[in-house]
């Protein structure tokens, strides 16, 4: 797209992005990724080539990634069946330790590469990395699927403070040493809180939050959290939306700046959201 704009088109933009660019240098923004963006190699790429331009600039990004697909793939080809209740994967030991193989190995050091690839510098952690995230079964039914009871973002913010990006895959453990799955959402909500980020994206595969989940044209662009409870009453938020927006309105009770839903779908989108005043999705936060 941008081949299409000449010289001068080019510098404009730029020069538009500076102030933005300037709100974020030397904050921390945390990325929750995964979708459409994640299965696709062009918008991998896409979101791989904006986490080094950000850093490149001088802002800090934490990656939490997912990997479902992946997971489903390795599942399959060892013959076991991904089942899922309310939205979650049942996770057995025989699952849960394909899941630490897919999301802890595969799927980690691939963005690490990538991102390293293209002259960036990433380390790919855990959340059983440096007492990152503790956990206990969340319930009799999803097996080893994990609540979070504890977090320590120590290794986090050693990694940034080497300016490396910590690209983090979203497993925990117990005291006993289990590894536990945990929803990508949560753990994203929770590391944006607790780093004070200045802001949580999460990518999606929809244009943001919709008053018409029919029109696009519909999409609100602004919400602040006490206006939450009208629009899940109202049915404009509903499904696996509410807990995804659950999440997003902890982080921001915990310390977070602010929060966007935006559609992973589009190459660059997290560009587009953070350095242009339009912004491209819809931003959560707790005050006007």
């Amino acid at each position: 797209m941008i081949n299409n704009i000449d010289n001068e088109q080019k510098a404009r933009i730029i020069a538009e992005a500076l102030p933005n660019i300037q709100l974020y240098r030397k904050k921390t923004i945390v990325v929750k990724y995964g979708g459409n963006a994640m299965i696709n190699e062009e918008l991998k790429d896409a979101v791989m080539r904006d986490m080094v331009l950000l850093t490149t600039v001088g802002i800090n990004v934490v990656l939490v990634h997912g990997g479902g697909p992946e997971i489903n793939k390795m599942l399959g080809k060892i013959g076991v069946e991904a089942r899922f209740v309310d939205g979650l994967r049942v996770t057995d030991k025989e699952t849960v330790d394909v899941v630490k193989m897919v999301l802890a190995g595969k799927v980690n050091k691939d963005l690490v590469c990538k991102i390293c690839n293209m002259g960036g510098h990433a380390i790919g952690l855990s959340g059983m990395d440096g007492n990152m995230i503790k956990c206990k079964p969340m319930d009799d039914v999803h097996g080893y699927v994990g609540e979070i009871v504890e977090t320590n973002m120590d290794v986090i913010n050693e990694v940034l403070a080497n300016n490396f990006i910590p690209v983090v895959s979203t497993i925990g453990y117990d005291e006993q040493g289990n590894c536990y799955n945990i929803n990508a959402d949560t753990v994203a909500a929770r590391i944006a809180g607790d780093l004070k980020a200045a802001a949580l994206i999460s990518m999606t595969d929809i244009v943001g939050l919709l008053r018409d989940v029919n029109d696009e044209s519909t999409k609100i662009q602004k919400v602040i959290i006490s206006e939450i409870p009208a629009l899940i009453a109202d049915g404009i938020i509903s499904g696996g939306m509410i807990p995804k927006i659950d999440s997003m309105t902890q982080a921001i009770r915990n310390g977070c700046e602010k929060a966007f839903i935006i559609d992973g779908r589009v190459p660059h989108s997290i560009l587009m959201e953070l350095l242009t005043d339009e912004g491209m999705g819809t931003m959560f936060r707790s005050r006007q």
